[in-house]
């Protein structure tokens, strides 16, 4: 790699291309790890690029011209692939033109105009065959056909085109062709899990997680005189319980089908072990709290509300965010909203036609005032949430994780069946509801 250093990227191999793409993306990767920040980045923290490129327009500059790089560098290394894609298709083909000839090819496998006889024509038009036909010859004849390739004798004996015959073989009256199913199958859609990857987790081994919560705190520290009466603070606790509840789920099987199938059986606790988990997903965020439910965020009391009414949509998640910091004296981490309210911000734009949220050939950041938007359509559209998800505030307490069993139920050991089956326990704990704020009326 040291001498494509001072190579220009045209020159590079598809290799050292590779290669330079992977170091150049590290490197920007480390300038955006010193830059950020909890609420976005900050470019004058950057110190990796060296002593001469220092404050936030020279870092900018510098990370877009190396992002403009990374991009010539891409470019580069999948046209190469491409290339090399192309050669292995020629290679391929030209793999396919060497096998055997069809019926009517040359000695190079080329179609021509040179006709291939069958070896009842070659026998019949010898004047050898002729005249022993017509006087005989003691010992039999021998033939010697030289010009007739042991390929074209194969490729006119796949036409079955021998001795007097001019049957057209066809998929009908032939060999009809074998059609493969693909591998795999195509998933059907689902909800995917949304809410579980933002949630800090954590085990416990009790049948339910109890707390103490401290549910009085009244300072009295005041300024006193000598020999005057000290103020008095007023403290109070509360013991919580939150119960560790069960998901299941579970699905009949053949044994046939086990037993055919070889993947079968990783398929059903790979779908079951995401169908549970898709559940809890969605419970962390509208379970009732009423057994066998767990409590989820949109349930639990004490989160606070923040109606939009006229205010645009982003207006009424900053003020839900100050109302996180204010009343649930809590730094804000995600927000939470279904697909089509975040379009509806997404495609915000401005009299005159200019997007907010940039460019529509731009991807973008899924970011509103520096902070993650979390997709979600457990909850419909219209309600969405700002909050800390930081362990202090909320915790997902596993008492195990998701358990496949494989067993007979009823009468299915005399019926060739069986029960595939998984479950969990958990409990959500949201130690502190005013963390949290729900923003309504989208």
């Amino acid at each position: 790699m040291s001498g494509s250093k001072h190579m220009s990227v045209a020159e590079l191999s598809l290799k050292e291309a590779r290669e330079k793409l992977g170091a150049k993306q590290d490197e920007l990767g480390k300038v955006f790890a010193e830059a950020k920040t909890e609420d976005g980045y900050d470019f004058r923290k950057v110190t990796c690029l060296g002593a001469d490129v220092k404050g936030s327009v020279a870092v900018a500059e510098k990370v877009k011209a190396m992002n403009a790089e990374l991009n010539e560098l891409s470019e580069h290394a999948e046209k190469l692939e491409g290339a090399e894609l192309a050669a292995k298709e020629h290679a391929d083909r030209e793999k396919s033109r060497r096998r055997f000839p069809l019926p009517g090819a040359g000695k190079g496998g080329q179609q021509g105009g040179h006709v291939i006889k069958s070896l009842g024509e070659l026998v019949c038009e010898e004047k050898r065959y002729q005249d022993f036909a017509s006087r005989g010859e003691k010992g039999g004849i021998t033939f010697n056909f030289e010009e007739l390739w042991p390929s074209d004798m194969l490729a006119k004996g796949a036409a079955f085109d021998t001795i007097g015959s001019k049957t057209l073989m066809s998929r009908g009256a032939g060999f009809a062709p074998e059609s493969i199913r693909a591998p795999g199958f195509l998933d059907a859609a689902t909800r995917p899990i949304q809410l579980l990857d933002i949630i800090p987790m954590f085990q416990t081994d009790q049948a339910a997680y109890k707390y103490m919560e401290e549910t009085t705190r009244t300072h009295g520290a005041a300024e006193t005189a000598e020999g005057g009466t000290f103020a008095e603070s007023t403290f109070a606790f509360t013991e919580r319980s939150n119960n560790v509840e069960k998901i299941t789920d579970s699905v009949p099987v053949t044994d046939e089908q086990l037993e055919d199938v070889p993947s079968m059986s990783g398929y059903l606790n790979g779908r079951l072990t995401f169908g549970i988990r898709q559940r809890l997903d969605g419970q962390c965020l509208v379970g009732n709290g009423s057994t066998p439910n767990l409590r989820g965020l949109k349930n639990t009391a004490g989160i606070q509300t923040q109606a939009k009414g006229a205010d645009p949509v982003p207006d009424a998640y900053f003020k839900g965010m100050t109302k996180v910091r204010l009343v649930g004296r809590a730094v804000p981490t995600h927000h939470l909203m279904h697909p089509t309210d975040w379009q509806g911000i997404r495609l915000m734009r401005t009299a005159d036609g200019v997007y907010i949220w940039g460019s529509p050939s731009e991807a973008g950041p899924e970011r509103l005032w520096g902070l993650p938007v979390v997709q979600q359509d457990a909850v419909a559209a219209g309600w969405g949430m700002v909050g800390s998800f930081q362990p202090a505030w909320i915790s997902l307490f596993e008492k195990k994780g998701v358990d496949i069993q494989i067993g007979y139920v009823g009468t299915q050991f005399a019926e060739g069946k069986r029960t595939v089956r998984g479950d969990m326990r958990a409990v959500l704990v949201t130690f502190r509801p005013a963390a949290f704020c729900e923003v309504t009326g989208l």
